[in-house]
This record gives C-alpha cells, sequence and structure tokens, in this order.
C-alpha cells in the first residue's frame, strides 16, 4: 500500500485518507459491503469490532459496534445514502438505520474506488458537520487511525 498525495480535501470541514491498495477494486468494495470482512480491518488495533450490519443500498441500514481494549461498546448508527457497486459508498450518521435523526450526528463519509492497473486507489473524504466537529474528530486520531485501517484492508480480501 502506498499513499497518494494528489487528492486534497475539499474544505476545513473535510477529513481525507486515500491510498494505492495492491487489490482489485471489486475486493477492496466488497470490505466495505461484506460485514464479515468489515470486521476484520475496519478498527485500529487492538480494538476490534464485535458487530457489523450493512444493508447496502439507498436508505439502508448501516451498524457497527467497536470494542476498545477494556472492552467498553462503542455503537455507531448510520444510514447510506448512495451506493454505486464498486464505485462509490456514501453514508452518514445523521440517521439511524430506521430514518430517525440521529442524536450524535457527526459525519458524512465517502469512500471511492479507482482501478489504477491492478491496484485500487481508495480515498475516503469525512465531511464533518463543523470546523469545531472536524477538529474533534483529528483530534480523535481520525489519520493515525483511519490511515491504520487503510493499512489492514490491503490484507482482508485475502482472508475470504
Amino acid at each position: 500500500m502506498t499513499d497518494v498525495t494528489d487528492i486534497k480535501a475539499a474544505d476545513d470541514r473535510e477529513l481525507l485518507i486515500t491510498r494505492l491498495i495492491d487489490a482489485p477494486r471489486e475486493l477492496v468494495y466488497r470490505c466495505w459491503t461484506d460485514g464479515e470482512l468489515l470486521k476484520t480491518w475496519f478498527t485500529p488495533s487492538p480494538s476490534t469490532m464485535p458487530e457489523a450490519r450493512r444493508d447496502v443500498r439507498a436508505g439502508g441500514a448501516v451498524r457497527v459496534v467497536m470494542r476498545s481494549p477494556e472492552g467498553a461498546d462503542h455503537p455507531s448508527l448510520g444510514v447510506f445514502l448512495e451506493v454505486v457497486p464498486n464505485e462509490r459508498l456514501v453514508f452518514t450518521d445523521a440517521f439511524t438505520g430506521t430514518g430517525a435523526p440521529s442524536d450524535t450526528r457527526f459525519m458524512v463519509v465517502t469512500v471511492t474506488f479507482e482501478d489504477v492497473g491492478t491496484k485500487t486507489r481508495y480515498t475516503a473524504r469525512v465531511r464533518q458537520w463543523s470546523i469545531e466537529d472536524r477538529e474533534v474528530h483529528e483530534t480523535m486520531g481520525f489519520h493515525e487511525g483511519w490511515g491504520q485501517c487503510a493499512a489492514q484492508i490491503e490484507t482482508a480480501p485475502r482472508q475470504v
């Protein structure tokens, strides 16, 4: 996996991770859409993800539970806004899987997958509701955490 530096954040409310992953686009996309695969890579070690449910369609529910090394569970609910198979996923935590407004809205995530030869340019754009929210997410360790997850995604397709 290599860093890709020619893509920039759109503005001061966006956090961005982009990598060139040594795996075909269809497999990287599947890592995002298959709950069992998502559990293998989408949490920075040593945390784990005991639950990952995804109804992969516009309006479909998203539910993940991240577990800290101390055993504390952190559930996250959301909904898919857009699904273009093998190309683009857009989801938000502004709504729960039932469509009800969330009490803890935080972000809208756009993940894109582009062929680069036999590899995939993977880009995750995380738009926050405010500059303050972006600062909080960045301070929480966005770049380190999502960067580690991006590195872990490269091994996930080989686990199926």
